[in-house]
């Protein structure tokens, strides 16, 4: 069976890692490569996608506004949904606004995609996804104004500057030779100093919050455009921006150098202010309009100064001061390894322990292994879970292997996701560690003896009474004891897992890992039970409203 190759090809990978060290002591590089692709891919092969891997986790996927249009009706929609659903999906995110097109009959954006002019895919996707026990989250386009790509879907002349910039022009942003489109991306953008453009961007999301009954809001191209200012390429030279910081500075900003430390810097310092501000004022509006929707952001992973220099989107504080429940930073890597990379500093940060890091997964190009491989690791690294991009890639064979190894037994209407529920999510998560090692120890395959091994297990079975206390009755008082307990438990548990560690450290670090994944669901746990929310979204939202009155899409 399946279980007889794995452990053969686990044995000849084995073998090969040894001829690799081998290789690789006496300077034969190029055998040692060799020797490493052949067991990379005899353990790929051999993948175990036969039987669940899932554990207790956020399982999100972009749902492309390229996919919806395809879909024609809500009959066809839910052929779409019921995938998702079948294949383990609990969390869709679903293209709402994509370069100033509106995916539903709006009254405050001036056009309704032409695609999908006649009905209201929102409407019909939050329909289906409730029927389905899964979240729908609106992602919304922020800044990203005018797409030259998608004029050519419809048949626009290339420079069309979209809905909203075309009548507004002044809204948009220039680069340093005066060009609203970016040369590489061929996008448009917003200005962010705007306060019109701040005003319809905020008016936007509370249509969407208080007309439609999402479970969330996703801030997508919350940023400036990218630029170089090493290489001479610069942007964010709005009419009003341009104003303001000359008001602040008695500099026009498109007159300074970026060599120029001291000016640039406050320069930088501005436009990161507008970004941030904007943030702070759409998620207290959100907040206080529908406390229970969780607000996320699709953000880039790349340091933070040169984020802060080349696209001004300083996610870390929206984290930090609870501002974004979810941060999806765009983990994109065809190879594993760069996955872990790009991934595992902000996993392991302390300063975003109030927010949950939710790393994003990029099919396109990606051989169906090494996207059920990625989503392995991030189980594997302290994530809660993983989000992939997008269902335009999603295709039969992965969404069968992810339907065996994650889905849904049966189908349900109960969503238990871990940031709607983290103290249960924690419980779940650490039960299923405790079986692992219930097994691995009746199978003499943990290298512990006494007294660690008494002193491990009191103190596992101790962390677990009180994990599944604060799970049954949350509060502040059984929070406190379950995190005094995971402290206490994950500083002796390298002592116990000494011998272990010899043998398998790699497993020993998975482990390590598993358990900061609980603690921070404990500690962004803790935000719920200081603002716990005041109604459920399915009650505060209302469609009462005749969309179509007096707007014609």
């Amino acid at each position: 069976g399946q279980t007889d190759s794995a452990i053969e090809a686990l044995n000849q990978a084995r073998v090969g890692l040894e001829n690799f060290r081998r290789a690789v002591a006496r300077r034969d590089y190029q055998k040692a490569s060799q020797l490493w692709m052949t067991a990379r891919n005899t353990l790929w092969e051999n993948y175990p996608t036969d039987h669940k891997l899932a554990q207790s986790e956020i399982r999100a996927i972009w749902l492309d506004r390229g996919t919806i249009v395809k879909a024609k009706s809500e009959k066809d929609l839910a052929k779409i949904f019921d995938k998702l659903a079948t294949a383990g999906f609990h969390t869709v995110f679903f293209e709402t606004v994509n370069a100033s097109y509106t995916i539903y009959p709006s009254a405050i954006a001036p056009e309704q995609n032409p695609l999908v002019e006649g009905w209201d895919p929102l409407k019909a996707a939050v329909k289906l996804a409730h029927e389905r026990g899964m979240e729908l989250h609106a992602w919304v386009w922020m800044f990203a104004a005018a797409n030259q790509r998608h004029n050519a879907v419809l048949d626009q002349p290339a420079d069309y500057l979209g809905p909203v910039l075309s009548k507004n022009p002044d809204w948009g942003i220039l680069d340093n030779e005066k060009r609203l489109f970016h040369k590489r991306t061929r996008k448009a953008f917003l200005d962010p100093a705007n306060p019109e453009v701040r005003d319809y961007l905020t008016q936007l999301l509370e249509e969407i919050a208080s007309r439609y009954e999402v479970d969330g809001i996703q801030l997508d191209y919350i940023r400036y455009p990218f630029q170089d200012p090493k290489a001479g390429h610069t942007f964010g030279y709005g009419k009003a921006a341009r104003e303001q910081f000359q008001a602040l500075t008695g500099v026009d900003p498109i007159e300074i150098d970026p060599k120029d430390q001291n000016l640039w810097q406050q320069w930088t310092d501005f436009r990161v202010q507008q970004i941030d501000t904007l943030v702070k004022s759409v998620s207290q509006m959100l907040r206080q309009k529908r406390p229970d929707l969780i607000i996320s952001a699709a953000v880039f992973p790349m340091p933070r100064e040169e984020r802060l220099q080349k696209i001004q989107q300083n996610w870390e504080d929206w984290a930090s001061r609870g501002e974004i429940d979810l941060m999806v930073p765009m983990t994109y890597a065809l190879e594993t390894e760069e996955l872990q990379k790009l991934a595992q500093p902000w996993l392991k940060k302390s300063s975003l322990s109030s927010a949950l890091v939710l790393p994003g997964i990029r099919l396109l190009n990606l051989p169906d292994i090494v996207a059920v491989d990625q989503i392995q690791l991030l189980r594997d690294l302290p994530a809660p879970g993983y989000a992939l991009f997008a269902v335009e890639n999603l295709n039969d064979n992965l969404r069968g292997i992810l339907t065996r190894t994650q889905g849904q037994q049966e189908p349900t209407t109960e969503v238990q996701v871990p940031y709607r529920q983290p103290f249960l999510a924690a419980a779940e998560r650490y039960q299923a560690l405790q079986q692992e090692w219930s097994f691995m120890l009746a199978n003499n395959q943990i290298v512990i003896g006494e007294p660690d091994l008494s002193e491990w297990g009191q103190q596992a079975d101790t962390l677990s009474l009180l994990l599944n206390r604060l799970a049954d009755k949350p509060s502040m008082m059984s929070l406190l004891s379950a995190q005094l307990s995971m402290s206490s438990f994950r500083t002796r548990f390298q002592t116990w897992m000494f011998g272990q560690s010899v043998e398998q450290p790699y497993q020993v670090q998975v482990w390590d890992n598993r358990l900061e994944a609980i603690q921070r669901l404990l500690r962004y746990g803790e935000r719920t039970l200081q603002n716990p929310p005041l109604a459920s979204g399915r009650e505060t939202a209302t469609n009462e409203v005749d969309i179509t009155e007096g707007f014609d899409p």
